[in-house]
């Protein structure tokens, strides 16, 4: 995922609206439903990203979990002093995913997990007020996850294993606020990679104090993208000495995708199921993403994240023989600190909402409908380190994602 992060870098505002810094955080229907709890919930093959310690108790020798979520999103900009105001073009993000577990036998089962946690489109209009900062991004990004899962003892198990990423970007931004070629065109540099991939790892724990109550962790690694040789077009510069030269040449960048950890708890009481989670997202390693170009160029763009958390709860109701109802709240705190405001992870402190149900339309398979609600405090902030001095106003941003999926077992 070389490059694929340097999308990061510069993530998508689409991107921004489901969780902290560049993290999308819609890994599964039924889930998503409750909040995006799952660590402590043996429920489908959803475990095998939000814990895969836990798929050694599926009832069921197979399990498939498949869905899709269509994510609407909308962001405003507005600097009063300044009288200007800018908005996002309507986007819509599909993030997919899919699960599958097998149980080898009583002691141990194996899955595999594919899905988009990266995949958006963002536009500013041409040339606002902040276009020196970002115009437009396109991201799209695969995990492949492949996990084992052991059961030590009735009331404890282990699981994870290796991640892969492959994913590919495409950035824009205007080289200053200021700066154009004879004819006036706005200059602009554009960041093009794809086929980019790297590897990390999970690990996760379950423990069964009855079998009702459950406690689960997950611990996803940190991953250091090293950039080399990706594409860069800079265009409509002016012939000058002082100007860098019109076309490709090539960028090298580095940027990490910080660990992360999970841990949390489920009880079920008859038709009444509850799940909490915790998780703990450690963005202070985002200092800096500094940019250096094969035409002698470099781009030094401060971060400066601190370690951020979310707060998730979910609940399930069992209607009927064929219906689970379910519900969910989170409250997710930005990484981004004053100061540091770019326009391209526009996000504050949020509160998300969601719901969903399933219905059995057999005894092996369901159906898993689930929406989302995502509300951003308004926030007045700035971003202190671009050309021409701080460049700031007021962010108005919400999200709302409806979701469909299918989960088969036999």
């Amino acid at each position: 995922m070389r490059k694929l992060l340097l999308l990061v870098l510069f993530v998508s505002v689409t991107m921004v609206t489901y969780a902290g810094g560049y993290r999308v955080s819609v890994q599964g229907q039924r889930a998503i439903a409750m909040g995006h709890t799952g660590v402590a919930v043996i429920n489908s093959a959803e475990l095998v990203f939000f814990n895969p310690a836990g798929l050694v108790y599926l009832e069921n020798k197979l399990n498939v979990s498949a869905g899709v979520s269509g994510i609407f999103t909308d962001v405003v900009f507005q600097n009063e002093g300044l009288g200007t105001s800018s908005e996002t073009d309507s986007s819509v993000g599909t993030p997919l995913n899919l699960y599958a577990s097998y149980r080898i036998n009583d002691w141990m089962s194996v899955g595999l997990g594919v899905y988009t946690p990266y995949g958006s489109e963002v536009t500013w209009p041409t040339d606002w007020t902040g276009s020196h900062l970002v115009n437009n991004i396109d991201l799209a990004a695969i995990y492949v996850q492949p996990v084992v899962s052991f059961k030590l003892s009735d009331h404890f198990s282990i699981g994870g294993g290796p991640i892969y990423v492959t994913g590919s970007v495409n950035f824009n931004r205007n080289a200053s606020r200021t700066t154009t070629d004879i004819d006036g065109n706005r200059s602009n540099i554009t960041i093009d990679d794809s086929g980019v991939s790297n590897w990390g790892w999970s690990v996760g724990a379950m423990v069964n104090l009855t079998e009702d109550f459950h406690i689960g962790f997950n611990y996803r690694s940190e991953i250091i993208i090293e950039s080399e040789d990706g594409v860069a077009t800079f265009a409509n510069f002016p012939n000058s000495p002082a100007a860098p030269p019109n076309g490709d040449t090539s960028f090298n960048a580095e940027l990490p995708l910080p660990a992360e950890l999970t841990v949390g708890l489920s009880y079920e009481h008859e038709k009444w199921l509850f799940a909490f989670d915790y998780n703990r997202q450690f963005w202070d390693v985002y200092e800096s993403l500094d940019l250096t170009f094969g035409n002698g160029q470099t781009s030094i763009n401060p971060r400066n994240y601190k370690n951020s958390s979310v707060y998730r709860f979910g609940l399930q109701y069992q209607a009927t023989e064929k219906i689970a109802l379910r519900a969910g709240y989170y409250r997710d705190e930005t990484p981004v600190q004053p100061g540091f405001f770019a326009p391209e992870t526009p996000r504050n402190d949020s509160d998300g909402f969601s719901g969903g149900l399933s219905f059995a339309v057999t005894s092996k398979l369901a159906i898993d409908a689930s929406f989302f609600y995502l509300r951003f405090e308004e926030v007045d902030e700035s971003y202190d380190f671009g050309d021409g001095g701080p460049f700031g106003g007021t962010y108005k941003s919400s999200a709302f994602a409806p979701g469909l999926g299918l989960t088969y077992k036999m």
